[in-house]
């Protein structure tokens, strides 16, 4: 009986060894996981940082600079708004005469409709 308890205690010793091992093995596996996915994580933001700055190059090569556009841009509004002023100026006066000459030349008038009984 002693002999009997003594293996039953061995196996569960063996038993116990046993799952702490596979126990250990899936920390393991979890660290290395883990350590992969954050090489992963490394390696995608230098390739996206890579193209990111090639991109910047390009864009500076063949567009400019952004700030260099939008000056030009300003600058094409700013003659663009002058021009339109300066022709208000000189537009302004005889378009009022002709509104004005409309508003008092009235020519009171029967309707063609109009029907008298």
């Amino acid at each position: 009986m002693a002999s009997q308890t003594q293996g039953i205690q061995q196996l569960l010793a063996a038993e116990k060894k046993a799952a702490e091992k596979v126990a250990e093995a899936r920390k393991r596996k979890a660290r290395r996981l883990k350590q992969a996915k954050d090489e992963a994580t490394e390696e995608i933001e230098k390739f996206r940082q890579e193209r990111e700055r090639s991109f910047k190059e390009f864009e500076a090569k063949h567009m400019g600079s952004r700030e260099g556009v939008a000056a030009k841009i300003d600058a094409d509004t700013r003659v663009k708004l002058a021009d339109m002023e300066g022709a208000i100026r000189t537009r302004k006066e005889p378009v009022i005469q002709e509104i004005l000459q409309f508003v008092y030349n009235i020519s009171p008038e029967v309707h063609k409709n109009y029907n008298r009984k």
